[in-house]
């Protein structure tokens, strides 16, 4: 199997690379719209902000006036929702070409996409559905990486899915399976803590354990998210992926844990359900900036001691 030369570089290597913007190590929020009025006149900054790229497929209008606006201030990534990289059937070519045009235009620090699939010929499905983790998908999922970091002309980020079953046909572990997807295509990593937390309480694994083992390296942006809390027919714990309320302890827990291993990265708080006031937003990001804050003082003291 060859190995993509991205993949070799360390986070130390990544700090040092290249000219070309990148998000700052800060914390950053989802953007809606009916936030931009108290962003703009906040004396908080936030540190970057991130978009839905299905959201600004159309040629113009509102949506597009107040990102441009907003884009002048603010270091930008864009997350897609839609390109359906683990579809069985490839990727739609219509709407890889629509997410490239709302790139170009923004010319975001950082572009993004899911662990999943939601397309099966012409039918869109609501959800962003999980993958087998066998050698067939592992394959198609990286050829349909290969096209769209070609087709965009840059690296694009692959987020780890929040699951809910497993597969009997899977042959290799969640975290092996993207550490071959990023050694394969060269992406980068994001890690979404709130869907390792998901996944680790509905298949009742440590999250630790999963995060021990994932290739932590690679990893160029974080999100944190809120979830609900179920139950399911056995009685046993089922959290739900919901983006609808306050971050969970536990998950602020595995994020001080990863940021002390790794050092601060930029990272995202989503909220996009229920969507409050910005203040409860901007409230959740300052938390997140105390730890990023607190381990950089860290990080700084032992450059300093070597």
């Amino acid at each position: 199997m060859s190995v993509h030369p991205a993949f070799e570089i360390t986070r130390s290597d990544r700090s040092r690379q290249g000219t070309a913007a990148r998000l700052p190590a800060r914390a950053g929020a989802g953007f809606k719209p009916q936030h931009a009025d108290a962003i703009l006149k906040d004396d908080f900054r936030i540190g970057f902000l991130e978009v839905h790229a299905e959201n600004y497929m159309g040629a113009g209008g509102h949506p597009h006036r107040i990102l441009t606006r907003m884009r002048e201030d603010f270091p930008l990534s864009i997350h897609g929702v839609g390109l359906s990289i683990g579809s069985p059937t490839g990727l739609d070519p219509e709407h890889l070409l629509r997410l490239k045009t709302v790139v170009d235009r923004y010319q975001p620090e950082q572009v993004s996409e899911h662990l999943a699939w939601s397309t099966h010929d012409s039918h869109f499905l609501n959800d962003l559905l999980p993958v087998p983790y066998d050698q067939a998908t592992l394959d198609r999922v990286c050829d349909h990486i290969d096209q769209v970091q070609e087709a965009l002309g840059r690296r694009m980020l692959l987020e780890n899915p929040s699951t809910y079953l497993g597969f009997e046909a899977s042959t290799m572990s969640e975290t092996d399976f993207i550490r071959a997807i990023a050694r394969r295509t060269g992406c980068g990593l994001l890690l979404d803590i709130n869907n390792v937390h998901v996944s680790a309480t509905n298949h009742g694994y440590g999250a630790r354990d999963y995060l021990a083992d994932f290739p932590l390296l690679c990893v160029e942006e974080i999100h944190l998210a809120g979830h609900a809390e179920d139950v399911d027919d056995a009685g046993l714990p089922l959290l739900i992926d919901s983006h609808d309320r306050p971050i969970d302890d536990l998950v602020w827990d595995l994020y001080d844990h990863v940021i002390a291993k790794l050092g601060p990265l930029p990272t995202l708080v989503e909220w996009d359900n229920e969507v409050p006031d910005w203040p409860v937003l901007k409230r959740e990001a300052q938390r997140a900036d105390a730890i990023l804050d607190r381990h950089a003082i860290v990080e700084l003291g032992r450059r300093h001691a070597s």
